[in-house]
């Protein structure tokens, strides 16, 4: 066999100019489809899942499908200017946003980019939005009450910092309300707080940022907006953003509340997106990896030991429900992936009791090591007390000749939830809160006419915070009943009850 030098050249040239067609093969490619804020990519060999990808006219992508042939990517712009035959470049970085605390009192896009007036967003750092959870060995025990100001919640259902508590309910129960209460409760307690709005409208979320300013706490709050009018792949990217901007301060030592509202409608965009990149469906047409997308969310939220940084981000999500089924499939997955739940029903919102929530289904599965122990020691039977009398109530209506203890039963457990009533914008100081509840707790009450209750204890509070008020001291310094105090607050409220006769 004879070789031809000439052959051999032309041979090895091909093969060198095929390798520089691969090259540039795997960091630029071309827009082969283009819609609904997916674009299919040729080429692109060596793109990652969540790399940032640089379209045409400054739109950025990223990369969610890596295909035989071809890669999918979610535009997180507008895709109107995007078209067939567009030449798409790596970035060779993950998507990141802004952090520190620059962002405090601003009203941001999922991407860190300002939504509201106030001029740019001063920044120093950028954290990845995705990001591997911390291990079990760097976290640190939930100890620490996270103060609600909401008596329903703070007695029955505690959360601690570090916690992930659920609040689930159908639409109009009054979700949204307890997340602005604790958010607005958490001024001057030193905790900062995320606010993370996805597929809301733009006037409900401008509606919640004028409430917060008017209160003064936009000084310790970041609003991220994804909102109804956003593309999905905005609303996908969103709590994870907001999860980023959390991380910074947590592992700076400092203790972060984090508001997903809601996580039903984050699942229905990453359905959507998931439909249009052709994955496979599952249940209720959600991707088989739902469960997973929301876990690594949540499991970021956690308490980190003193030697990694101390901090904290408690994280409440939101879902909600159709027609109070709270076996549905995203409402299950994600009460597996929490620390417990606060459910609120329709038909105790519709009847008045305002926060309506359900104490029966609610549970809280790590706050109660958490919860001051004055607390502990007033509302420990509130959740049998209230469940005996919802049982005897049923039973009540169907005979009109009562026994005595039964009549007992009824009148303490109306007394005990229409003291557990509160108005929205109102959250409670837990000092007040644990007296209010002593004296619903040692039936001082029992003989008030249900109108009377919150009017009694407001005033009640008030008497003893002037004319005793060495016991209020007593209390928010120890946050312990020792001693004599639970007989001298007894005195007290007596002594206030023979005022008003």
């Amino acid at each position: 066999m004879k070789l031809n030098p000439n052959e051999i050249s032309a041979l090895i040239k091909e093969q060198i100019k095929g390798y520089e067609n691969e090259i540039e093969n795997s960091d630029v490619g071309t827009v082969i489809a283009v819609g609904d804020g997916i674009a299919t990519i040729f080429g692109l060999k060596g793109a990652m899942v969540g790399e940032l990808l640089l379209f045409p006219h400054d739109v950025y992508g990223m990369v969610m499908n890596l295909n035989l042939d071809d890669v999918g990517a979610v535009l997180l712009g507008s895709d109107l200017e995007i078209k067939e035959g567009d030449t798409v470049k790596r970035t060779h970085k993950v998507v990141e946003v802004p952090v520190g605390d620059g962002l405090l009192g601003r009203v941001v896009s999922p991407l860190g980019t300002q939504l509201d007036e106030l001029g740019p967003i001063e920044y120093k750092n950028t954290r990845p939005i995705e990001r591997i959870a911390p291990g079990v060995m760097t976290r640190k025990s939930v100890n620490v009450t996270l103060e609600t100001g909401i008596k329903a919640i703070d007695s029955m259902i505690p959360i601690g910092r570090g916690q992930r508590e659920l609040i689930i309910g159908d639409r109009q129960t009054g979700k949204t309300s307890i997340a602005i209460d604790t958010i607005i409760n958490q001024k001057g307690k030193n905790v900062k707080c995320v606010y993370v709005a996805i597929g809301q409208k733009n006037s409900t979320v401008a509606n919640i940022v004028a409430k917060l300013k008017a209160r003064g706490c936009m000084d310790y709050v970041t609003v991220v907006n994804a909102s109804a009018s956003q593309s999905a792949p905005q609303q996908y990217i969103a709590p994870f953003a907001g999860m980023a901007m959390a991380e910074e301060w947590m592992e700076n030592g400092e203790d972060v509340l984090i508001i997903f509202d809601d996580l039903s409608k984050h699942a229905v965009a990453y359905r959507a997106l998931s439909l249009l990149l052709r994955r496979a469906p599952g249940r209720e047409a959600y991707p088989g990896d739902i469960f997973y997308l929301h876990s690594r969310l949540l499991e970021r939220a956690c308490r980190l030991a003193p030697a990694f940084g101390g901090g904290s981000i408690t994280a409440l999500p939101i879902v909600e429900t159709q027609a109070g089924d709270i076996s549905a499939y995203i409402p299950t997955n994600i009460i597996s992936i929490t620390d417990g739940q606060i459910f609120l029903v329709a038909d105790f919102f519709a009847s008045g009791q305002r926060p309506a929530v359900d104490s029966g289904l609610s549970v809280s599965r790590v706050g109660s090591s958490a919860q001051v122990k004055a607390m502990k020691q007033v509302a420990s039977g509130l959740k049998i007390e209230l469940a005996n009398y919802r049982e005897n109530l049923s039973f009540s209506q169907f005979g009109s000749d009562l026994d005595a203890e039964t009549k007992r039963i009824l009148t303490h457990g109306a007394v005990v939830t229409e003291a557990l009533k509160q108005t929205n914008w109102a959250p409670m100081n837990m000092t007040r809160e644990i007296i209010e509840l002593f004296a619903v707790n040692k039936r001082f009450l029992d003989d008030l006419q249900l109108p009377e209750v919150n009017p009694f204890l407001n005033d009640m509070y008030e008497y003893i915070k002037d004319s005793h008020k060495e016991i209020v001291d007593e209390l928010e310094t120890k946050k312990i009943f020792e001693g004599d105090l639970m007989d001298r607050l007894s005195k007290a409220i007596k002594e206030f009850k023979e005022s008003r006769r």
